[in-house]
Parts: C-alpha cells; structure tokens; sequence
C-alpha cells in the first residue's frame, strides 16, 4: 500500500511541478516581451533611424531612390508564430525618385507617396532593421494580413495600463 500512496504521490508533484514551471516560462516569456516593446518605445527614434539605409540597400523597388522616409504614430507588435520571434510595425509614409537609366524616370507617379509599414525585429536583445517593407498597408492591415504567421500583441499604451503578470 506504501508504495501505491509514494507513486500517486509522486505523480502529483511531478505534474504539480510541470504545471508551475510552464506558468514560470510564460509569466518570463511575457515579461520579455513586454520589456523590448518598452524598449522599442523609449528608444524609437533610434530605432527607426537605421530603417531608410537598411531599406535603400535592398535595390526595391527596382529604378527607385529611398529619398525619404516619414514615421507614423501606429506601431503594431507581433510574435512570429513559427520563430517565436518578436515583430515591431511601424506606419510610414515613403518619398521615392527614379534612378537614373533605371526605366522610371518618365513614369509620373514616381514623385507620389507610399504608404507602408516598416518592419522591426528584435534578435539577441536588440531591435534591428533589416530593411523589410510592406507596401500599402498600415500596421494592423499588415498584422492582419499575415495573421496565419504574426499573433498579434498588445501595444505600449495597452501594455502601461495592463496590471503586471
């Protein structure tokens, strides 16, 4: 009888002790998260500043020059759900002109503005810029866009009012 009471027993604490440490990696995980969104947001403008040269060494879109590159308010913060990495979104609004002998100089619609959203990642504790844009689409149109791959995660604002875990 002794040792069917030692064996419930320890199955018990056994799952008791799986179930404390998964709640332990989620609340870690959690506050991560929540403390390279804030880092994000305390260190925008640095941040973003390395997104135009990043971008305009990718040679996109093809016959066009990053001229310049406006930031919106609307950042947007997402998990890649295959990675686990962790996306910041950001609104811009992009001037671009032609390159020379790149075919565009005569189309007219080169001196337009883009909208766009600017696509951050953060990779060994550092928020990086990698160039990545995704035309025509504000931030939370981006996020919803891709929602097979990116989950969606609260913002700053949501995140100053939300109690800690």
């Amino acid at each position: 009888m002794g040792n069917w009471i030692m064996t419930v027993g320890g199955g018990g604490a056994a799952l008791a002790a799986a179930t404390l440490w998964r709640r332990w990696r989620a609340a870690r995980k959690s506050e991560r998260q929540r403390l390279a969104i804030g880092d994000f947001l305390a260190r925008r403008e640095t941040v973003t500043d390395a997104f135009l040269p990043a971008a305009a060494s990718l040679g996109k879109p093809r016959g066009l020059a990053w001229q310049s590159c406006d930031f919106h308010d609307a950042v947007e913060f997402a998990l890649d759900r295959a990675t686990g990495e962790l996306y910041a979104l950001a609104g811009v609004t992009i001037a671009f002109s032609a390159v020379e002998g790149g075919g565009m100089e005569d189309v007219e619609a080169v001196s337009n503005l883009r909208c766009a959203t600017a696509v951050f990642v953060h990779r060994d504790g550092a928020w990086i810029s990698e160039g990545r844009t995704v035309f025509n689409l504000e931030p939370a149109e981006a996020v919803l866009q891709f929602r097979e791959t990116l989950e969606r995660l609260p913002s700053g604002a949501e995140l100053a009012t939300a109690p800690p875990a």
